[in-house]
């Protein structure tokens, strides 16, 4: 009897480091990736790797896979209403699609015991399910970058402990960050976005950038029952992929920058507007362009307003300026000028114009001052019909 005990305890030692190798034969790593030049990868992005030593497999859990080429892909995207999926990519295809862009990859080797590893390779295998993998993207609360840091705060049980964020920042004080370089990118988000992207964000919320959650994990601690700190998150940070190149250079475009185009269209108005007071006469072809440019803008801020479920689009007060109204008055105002009549629409559209540059300071939204020479066209416009039919009329 006591051979077979010895015996069995031998075995059992002799079993003991398949074991061990067993149980670190999972390692799961955060990946964070460069910004690029496209407008969806101006942010960057993250994924999560898992290498399994025992299996030999090294795989990468993606949540920003999408389809260019699905279903109304455009007219769902404005709406809000684009999914997303979870992909497993092997991580040399992963990292060969980041070399190609030029964007370095950071790689943060997570702290996590034999059971975490297990539970959150549990997690994201689930998630990696024809019936589970898709979910509905929103840029802000829920993207490829949030969905990562989720599924690990689920294997550790929520017991995470971040760090502050950067106090007083808002969303659109990150996403500048990320478009100054870009001025029209740059312009054009600040005019889809409302006075919800003006409010201030805590520092869970501002990790909806992949950077900013890199930084949050290099500082966070996973913490124990009794609220005392047990280790730190990540293990260890590396750069596993150098940029080869300046991904924050803004790509060769039009050379001059939205203010730049405004201030100069106000120029060229403004000294069209003079010659045409002197001569009495309205050259329409510019009110047509520049009354049409301003319904269209509007068509697109008021679609954002009304119908879409993004979020911080709502509430955009832009809509003063930008709406589909001069689409209709357009026609109004050019057959009360043929007539010599004065035309109501111009009277109202001045008159908000003037307020709106007025108290533009005032409004509880961060609004491009690029507005301001665009809004001063409109009212030019407006002012000088306003002068040209009194003035025939006085004739």
């Amino acid at each position: 009897m006591r051979n077979r005990i010895i015996r069995l305890l031998v075995c059992l030692c002799s079993l003991w480091p398949l074991v061990a190798e067993g149980r670190d034969s999972l390692q799961f790593s955060l990946l964070t990736c460069a910004p690029g030049q496209q407008v969806y990868e101006l942010f960057g992005h993250t994924a999560i790797r898992c290498r399994n030593f025992t299996r030999g497999t090294d795989v990468v859990y993606n949540y920003g896979m999408f389809d260019f080429g699905a279903p109304n892909f455009v007219m769902r995207f404005v709406r809000g209403e684009t999914d997303y999926e979870l992909g497993v990519v092997p991580f040399r295809r992963f990292e060969y699609e980041y070399a190609m862009r030029g964007s370095s990859v950071k790689e943060q080797v997570l702290g996590l015991n034999h059971y975490e590893a297990l539970r959150l390779d549990s997690l994201l295998r689930a998630n990696s399910l024809p019936e589970n993998r898709v979910y509905r993207y929103n840029y802000f609360y829920d993207n490829c970058t949030s969905r990562a840091r989720d599924r690990i705060e689920d294997a550790l049980g929520g017991w995470i402990m971040y760090p502050p964020g950067v106090e007083g920042a808002t969303f659109r004080d990150w996403v500048h960050q990320y478009t100054e370089n870009h001025p029209w990118t740059d312009f054009g988000i600040s005019l889809c976005l409302g006075a919800e992207a003006d409010r201030p964000i805590n520092g869970r919320s501002q990790m909806f950038l992949p950077d900013n959650l890199r930084q949050a994990m290099n500082h966070a601690t996973v913490r124990g029952g009794d609220e005392r700190p047990i280790r730190k998150l990540v293990k260890s940070e590396t750069e596993i992929l150098p940029s080869v190149k300046d991904a924050g250079e803004d790509m060769p475009g039009f050379p001059l920058t939205p203010m730049q185009t405004a201030l100069l269209l106000l120029a060229v108005v403004a000294g069209c507007s003079v010659w045409e007071w002197k001569r009495r006469r309205v050259m329409w072809g510019m009110d047509v362009l520049l009354f049409l440019l301003q319904g269209v803008a509007g068509c697109v801020i008021a679609f954002l307003f009304f119908f879409s479920v993004h979020p911080t689009v709502g509430s955009n007060f832009l809509l003063i300026l930008f709406n589909p109204l001069p689409l209709i008055g357009l026609p109004w105002m050019v057959i009360c000028a043929r007539k010599g009549k004065k035309c109501l629409y111009d009277m109202a559209n001045a008159a908000i114009l003037t307020l709106f540059i007025a108290f533009l300071p005032l409004i509880p939204q961060k609004i491009s001052l690029v507005v301001v020479p665009l809004a001063l066209n409109l009212l030019i416009r407006s002012v000088l019909h306003l002068a040209v039919a009194r003035s025939k009329r006085q004739a």
